[in-house]
């Protein structure tokens, strides 16, 4: 699903390519079987779904031969479909998981969901605000299971962050960071045969959920307001992409529901190492996730007072404390078929528990649908904020699930 695509061809039915917090998370199993279907072979086949206690994958779909072969390898699954539409009558299949390229997300989760399925959907939840508003309808009215498979939610560091956050370790968050920055995608935005594929001009702020991703779970605050620029080189690729998208990196900076503001940056051409990570600063504690130079996990806090020593200036000097911390994986949480690594920082077996879990325990999956647009909405109206050369603008909060 890497490659270039034809919503027409899908639409008409041709063949496609074809929390509970986390420490809620535990090794509660049933005799419950979930049934799986997965659909892109690509990044699809990078999750868990055979070696969950409580999942089997009973059919797979790809458009392509050789990514379909490599599904049914990976999840020792002979039902295979090159057709989405036939795919989704197979007879046993309770729910989709949906790793296609994002202008299709939408649309193959809503067909999914009509179908009577549970969806699990790649990122970004939608590509404009009138997707998510669909999204959100047909999630509700059919009363099914959403999750977006949001990584940075899972990063153990993001685990930790959200259980001191819980137990007012950073005292108050008064401001927030996060970075997504990958150099180097220039050949993945042609196929094979030198056509554009989906990355080909993609918007950087279109794919902010591993950023907000990391800053609204652990602050428990949404992003309300932005302001963002943009920079181009006016690239061909930025002259000539079907987004219209002049921009290989943009920077914005939110305020949030709590009155602080947070700051996010997506890179696609930047002289710096690839990085997923954020920083919360506190007025107790902070923490400062690793960065690709080399600086480790590192934990900052102050002391209550009474250090007199100067600094080189001759002013007071704070009692500040910073070490390094030696982070846990969180395996513990898991049931003791996915404690193995796992992609984008040990967060796929993770994903994969907390879908296939929300199902048996007929709850709402950590990342649900309110949540992946409170994730994936900022960074659609931060792009048109940098479009207009920083203009401030407001995001529309859709809510939380249901309690």
């Amino acid at each position: 699903m890497e490659n270039s695509y034809s919503r027409r061809g899908f639409i008409q039915g041709v063949s496609v390519a074809a929390a509970a917090a986390p420490s809620a998370l535990g090794q509660r199993t049933s005799g419950r079987q979930i049934r799986v279907g997965v659909v892109g072979g690509g990044f699809g086949t990078s999750f868990h779904w055979h070696l969950h206690p409580n999942s089997r994958v009973t059919a797979v779909c790809d458009i392509r031969p050789d990514r379909l072969q490599l599904l049914s390898k990976t999840y020792r699954c002979g039902n295979q479909y090159r057709n989405f539409h036939e795919f989704l009558k197979h007879p046993e299949l309770d729910a989709v998981a949906v790793f296609t390229p994002p202008p299709l997300h939408v649309w193959m989760d809503i067909e999914a969901l009509k179908a009577g399925k549970h969806v699990i959907s790649a990122v970004p939840a939608g590509m404009s605000l009138e997707e998510l508003e669909r999204l959100l309808e047909t999630v509700q009215r059919t009363g099914l299971k959403y999750m977006m498979a949001e990584t940075s939610y899972y990063r153990p560091e993001v685990m930790t962050s959200m259980e001191w956050a819980r137990q007012g370790r950073f005292g108050a968050i008064f401001y927030s960071e996060a970075e997504y920055h990958h150099e180097g995608l220039l050949p993945l935005m042609y196929d094979d045969r030198g056509f554009p594929t989906w990355r080909h001009g993609f918007p950087p702020m279109h794919y902010p959920t591993h950023s907000t991703g990391i800053v609204i779970p652990i602050t428990g605050e949404r992003l309300v307001e932005v302001q963002a620029i943009g920079w181009g080189d006016n690239h061909e690729i930025l002259q000539t992409n079907q987004y219209k998208n002049p921009f290989w990196n943009t920077t914005a900076f939110f305020k949030t529901s709590g009155g602080h503001c947070s700051r996010i940056s997506v890179f696609w051409h930047v002289a710096a190492g690839g990085t997923e990570r954020g920083a919360i600063y506190g007025d107790r504690m902070s923490y400062i996730m690793a960065r690709p130079e080399g600086s480790p996990n590192t934990v900052v806090t102050i002391g209550k007072g009474g250090k007199t020593d100067l600094d080189a200036n001759g002013y007071p000097e704070g009692e500040v404390r910073m070490e390094a911390f030696q982070q846990p994986n969180h395996w513990e949480k898991l049931p003791e078929p996915l404690r193995v690594r796992s992609g984008h920082g040990g967060s796929h077996t993770f994903i994969t528990h907390e879908f296939i879990s929300a199902i048996v325990e007929d709850r709402q999956p950590a990342v649900n649908v309110w949540e992946a647009i409170a994730y994936t909405a900022p960074g659609i109206v931060a792009h048109q904020s940098a479009l207009r050369g920083g203009e401030p603008m407001k995001i529309k909060d859709y809510g939380k699930a249901p309690a």
